[in-house]
């Protein structure tokens, strides 16, 4: 997870307005979500630049200020932005999201959690934990998580999760997530090192024959539903039972030969999870904790 500035408002003249009053709100999704979090706060968007950096901004905006919802309120908790595409999408690391219209799945939702600061990681690792099951669920075919937030299929990236919390929101965290749906065909340059839902699936049947489009929304109901049920057991019953459940969703926790990209960078064993969520790598130095840096598979 990382800490983020805020982003900025929407300004129409001098006053500054919500993103939100860009957005629809989805019904259709909301129903899908009766009994969680996220249940009637679903709002949706033709195009926005990020649902993350539109949230964020959004959460910022002082309770009380005119700008909220009727009450006055801030923004609740399990108010979700999704967007059919997005012009600035953004990963982990500052790193671009290829967001075209019509394709992918660019969501973002709001969490207000009463979690200690060490345990705050376990919301990015409960995040992958419901992607990968939503995906398995609504498109047939097996996801694996990357520690701490990339979505793998066929060792190649269909999607991430970005996890950012502005501290001058009242400690709110926005999580979003990006992934590839219906992608029939991607960038040159990201061929070899990315995939879609879609894409993978057709790998799965006859050359002749072509998979169904994936139905976002199912996807998008299925993630939320996943996540509201991970989230929820993190902040009741902590972090270490929500441990033991990524690395069942992981085989990059154990035994994966890697590459870290910090602290001048380093090679080594992934040895687990240490009691925090952070993943421990076994160097010829000695077992060392992966705190910040990017790891990658040793080819």
């Amino acid at each position: 997870m990382r800490c983020a500035t805020s982003p900025g408002f929407v300004y129409a003249g001098r006053v500054p307005t919500l993103y939100r009053e860009r957005a629809v709100a989805d019904a259709a999704l909301g129903e899908l979500l009766e009994g969680t979090i996220f249940a009637g706060h679903i709002y949706r968007f033709t195009s926005i630049d990020s649902t993350n950096s539109a949230l964020l901004a959004d959460a910022a905006l002082p309770a009380g200020s005119g700008l909220n919802d009727a009450s006055g309120a801030g923004l609740p908790e399990g108010t979700v932005y999704v967007s059919d595409e997005q012009t600035a999408g953004r990963g982990r690391a500052g790193h671009a999201w290829h967001s075209p219209p019509g394709v992918g799945l660019y969501l973002s939702a709001l969490l207000r959690p009463s979690l200690p600061p060490d345990e705050l990681l376990g919301i990015t690792l409960a995040a992958g934990i419901a992607a990968a099951q939503a995906i398995s669920q609504v498109a047939g075919v097996k996801c694996d998580v990357r520690w701490p937030n990339d979505l793998l299929l066929h060792n190649k990236k269909t999607g991430g999760i970005l996890t950012e919390m502005n501290s001058g929101n009242g400690g709110a965290v926005v999580v979003g997530f990006g992934i590839n749906v219906n992608h029939p065909s991607l960038p040159p340059e990201l061929q070899e090192s990315a995939t879609s839902l879609l894409l993978a699936k057709n790998a799965q049947v006859p050359a002749q024959e072509n998979a169904a489009r994936i139905d976002a929304t199912a996807l998008a109901a299925a993630l939320l539903q996943f996540f509201d049920r991970e989230y929820r057991s993190l902040v009741q019953q902590g972090l270490p039972a929500l441990l033991a459940r990524f690395e069942q969703h992981s085989s990059y926790v154990r035994g994966k030969r890697v590459v870290v990209g910090e602290e001048g960078g380093y090679e080594g064993i992934t040895d687990g999870l240490d009691d925090r969520g952070f993943l421990r790598v076994r160097t010829a130095e000695g077992l060392r904790t992966v705190l910040s840096g990017s790891v990658r598979v040793v080819q």
